[in-house]
């Protein structure tokens, strides 16, 4: 079959994309997802996402390999391999990033298109915003935006014992200003999740022009000469091929890399490991891994009012019947953004994430009694790692080295001892007095910073934004350039390179927006290959 456009990944990009190029009539769009639809009734109600934990068919279960600065522990890097992606199954936190995060993006990648003036635009087009449009916001767009319609009580005290600690009260994330502590706004749409599959998609499901395939799974981009034309994908066993004017990855930031790879895009020398032929000579495909590593601050509760013990019979009924309760809540509340002592600039280098229940281990490890969590993640991690082939078999996960506190001057651990002093400190404040019980995590014997640094190796994981492995530039080691089209082994003469190493940062990243609006924040990394040139 041949198409104008062959989408690889129907996460949040490929959605977005699949809405905004079959809008044409005359385009004729191929979307392919490797998991199923998005039927899966936990997907829908925000409070569901605890229920995902184990949902293997709806994620791709990603492990990193050994991590020597964390007790070389195999760190779980869960992804959503289903319609919406990791939109289907995140925390739905609403953030867009700091401006000058954008602006940066802008000067590193030497195009203005990417700084925060011309991207703000896409973000008001794509928001449904129940507050309202104003000059940062919109409304009547895709993607529903909401503040919560319930939150507990516990997030109520924490946004009081973080204002006793000195933060500021932040009423918008989004607004004028990042700095501060609140509750989150989150992609819901009258209290159900809204996913790019339900935002985007699903109003462009029955477009004559648009063909949605779940269950296949791309096995390599087809190359002529210069030129991406096509795909191979497997349907339910069957080997089928796609041709088609331009190719665009939304894989993210391990599919999109491994794709190239298999296709014979990347490091020539890692591809003749593995057999494969090389089609260009592209050695940043696959590095530049950076992710947001978050530790985890553990308190008992004294009283049972936190969402350890609810009975899942009655929030099911109260949701289904009111659309109110504990399961319209997307489990983590409040939060808030802080300058540290540390920060290098004018931006917020450490984020949170208040939990009003005991989240272990992602929540696969079940405490006991009732209890509230404080993440912390620093925001501009230092340490860089890399993708790599398992093997030439498409069905072999890749390898993800994510390096973790691999920096040479000590930075990224130095934030997240200050994320777990910071977090004791708002604990420990008196919005708490009347709730707080044991700390569990670090526990009150690790008082000094060695004891704190152990504890970070034993327990720090993920909190689901690795970015960068196709990352934009215009130096030796990018893979695509402003124009997000994937660059060839041989790049101009006499081209002026800059370093870009930190583009790909805290929000955002995604499709060109001149071209759609942007991804949901959550799958942060999604790369397009629209040319080999």
């Amino acid at each position: 079959m041949t198409y104008d456009y062959v989408i690889v990944g129907a996460g949040s990009a490929g959605c977005v994309l699949a809405n905004r190029l079959s809008a044409n009539p005359n385009n004729r769009v191929l979307l392919l997802e490797a998991g199923p639809r998005d039927w899966h009734p936990f997907i829908h109600m925000p409070a569901g996402l605890a229920k995902l934990i184990g949902k293997k068919g709806v994620n791709w279960d990603y492990y990193t390999e050994p991590e020597s600065q964390l007790d070389n522990r195999r760190l779980w890097w869960p992804r959503g391999k289903v319609l919406g992606g990791s939109s289907s199954i995140n925390a739905m936190c609403y953030i867009r990033g700091d401006a000058r995060d954008y602006d940066e993006w802008a000067r590193l990648a030497g195009d203005e298109r990417w700084n925060w003036q011309h991207a703000l635009p896409y973000f008001k087009r794509a928001e449904d915003n129940t507050r309202g449009a104003d000059a940062l916001h919109g409304a009547g767009g895709p993607l529903g935006v909401q503040d919560l319609r319930y939150h507990n009580p516990l997030t109520d005290a924490f946004v009081a014992a973080a204002q006793e600690c000195g933060h500021a009260l932040n009423p918008d994330f989004n607004g004028t200003q990042q700095q501060g502590v609140g509750f989150y706004q989150a992609t819901q749409r009258n209290s159900a999740r809204c996913s790019t599959a339900a935002g985007y998609l699903r109003p462009a499901r029955d477009r004559a022009n648009l063909t949605v395939l779940t269950h296949a799974q791309t096995q390599r981009v087809l190359c002529d000469g210069h030129r991406a034309v096509g795909v191979d994908y497997r349907h339910h066993g069957r080997l089928t091929r796609a041709e088609a004017r331009e190719v665009i990855l939304c894989g993210g930031t391990i599919n999109s890399p491994q794709l190239l790879l298999l296709s014979g895009i990347g490091p020539a020398d890692q591809l003749r490991a593995h057999g494969i032929r090389i089609e260009h000579d592209l050695p940043g495909v696959g590095a530049n891994l950076q992710d947001h590593l978050d530790i985890c601050t553990l308190q008992h509760c004294l009283q049972p009012v936190s969402y350890d013990r609810l009975n899942d019979l009655a929030v099911l009924f109260k949701y289904l019947t009111k659309r109110d309760g504990p399961g319209t809540s997307n489990i983590a509340e409040g939060g808030g953004f802080v300058r540290t002592r540390h920060a290098e600039d004018a931006r917020c280098d450490l984020q949170f994430h208040f939990i009003p229940a005991l989240l272990d281990d992602h929540g696969r490890h079940r405490l006991p009694g009732y209890g509230f969590t404080m993440h912390a993640c620093m925001l501009r991690p230092k340490s860089r790692g890399t993708i790599r082939l398992a093997s030439a078999d498409p069905a072999a996960k890749a390898l993800i080295h994510a390096n973790y506190l691999s920096d040479e001057g000590g930075y990224d651990l130095k934030m997240l001892i200050e994320g777990v002093k910071l977090s004791r400190e708002i604990f420990a404040s008196n919005a708490f007095d009347a709730y707080r019980g044991e700390e569990i995590y670090p526990g009150t014997d690790a008082q000094h910073d060695a004891d704190i640094v152990a504890f970070i190796r034993r327990k720090a994981e993920t909190v689901y934004h690795p970015v960068g492995t196709c990352r934009m530039g215009q130096d030796a080691m990018a893979v695509v350039d402003p124009e997000l089209r994937c660059l060839g082994d041989a790049m101009p003469a006499g081209r002026q390179y800059q370093r870009a190493d930190d583009h790909d940062r805290r929000a955002g990243g995604g499709v060109h927006p001149r071209a759609v609006t942007r991804a949901q924040p959550g799958e942060k990394n999604h790369n397009v290959l629209r040319r080999v040139r």
